[in-house]
């Protein structure tokens, strides 16, 4: 099939590549990129109609801008594939918001990172079905055998991925904690040489076992030069919102963003004033810069 990309990060030029080799011809728009169309009026014209575009640029503003102008500038029957880390709100909205334009879109949570040009990518698809089934070719190239599905109506894509992300958070912390606890422990103990061997047979292997076992390879196999500092994309505050909203209780989910939270303190405000509560009703020592 024709595809316009629209963003060539990490994520999309990986695509872009994975979708080529599988024998589907790819048109390309990004404004940092030189070699790409140079507007996406020009994306437009290089495209056959019924056109499909994929957006691939970071959520938020980019998102929408790129949203708005591709409403603009499409046609009847053309379809907007957003593969990006959309809220699932967004997504119904911008679905409506294009039927109206009589152009078609469809939510897609993508997930796979880095890794996924090599291996595929796990999509989790919303939408139409005449939509989802127009874009379903290179839906089909860039999963894995059985790494695909249209989850369901408009939104349900992104919904689904927030989820995920949100269980992401949880594995992740676990497993931070349970190593950080190894390592503080008074055995001599080799923790690349533990998360390696507990990638076989061990009912807490995964993936991300497998990344935490690359790591350790990458940094000498310790950790000591990375920052214990760690972001978040967003998703996880929009798993427990909804979570919230549903009466359904995600406490690992929401401990494991309130770490992340902590993890950018260099000196925590709660714990200065935790020092001084037990200083003053107990008069436990307090250290001083």
């Amino acid at each position: 099939m024709q595809l316009g990309m629209i963003g060539l990060g990490r994520m999309g030029s990986n695509m872009t590549k994975r979708l080529s080799e599988h024998g589907h011809d790819v048109k390309t728009y990004d404004p940092g990129v030189a070699s790409t169309a140079s507007s996406l009026e020009e994306l437009r014209d290089q495209l056959d109609a019924p056109r499909t575009f994929w957006m691939m640029v970071p959520s938020g503003d980019i998102t929408e801008q790129t949203f708005r102008t591709l409403l603009e500038v499409g046609e009847r029957g053309d379809v907007i594939v957003d593969g990006g880390n959309s809220n699932f709100r967004d997504s119904q909205r911008r679905y409506r918001e294009a039927r109206e334009h009589g152009i078609k879109f469809v939510d897609c949570g993508t997930s796979g990172g880095i890794w996924g040009l090599q291996v595929g990518y796990c999509l989790m698809v919303g939408g139409d079905d005449d939509a989802v089934a127009q874009a379903e070719p290179a839906f089909v190239a860039l999963a894995p055998e059985d790494g695909y599905a249209h989850v369901g109506a408009s939104g349900a894509g992104h919904f689904v991925k927030m989820v995920h992300n949100g269980i992401e958070y949880g594995l992740m912390q676990a497993y931070a904690e349970g190593f950080a606890v190894m390592e503080k422990s008074e055995f001599d103990l080799d923790l690349h040489e533990i998360a390696g061997i507990w990638r076989y047979g061990s009912v807490v292997r995964s993936w991300l076992l497998e990344l935490l076992v690359a790591a350790f390879e990458k940094e000498g196999g310790d950790l000591e030069q990375i920052r214990g500092y760690v972001e978040d994309s967003g998703e996880g505050r929009w798993t427990i919102a909804e979570a919230i909203a549903e009466d359904v209780p995600v406490p690992v989910i929401t401990a494991a963003l309130f770490a992340r939270f902590a993890s950018r303190e260099h000196e925590s405000f709660a714990a200065q004033v935790n020092a001084a509560l037990r200083n003053q009703f107990g008069g436990h020592a307090v250290k001083s810069e």
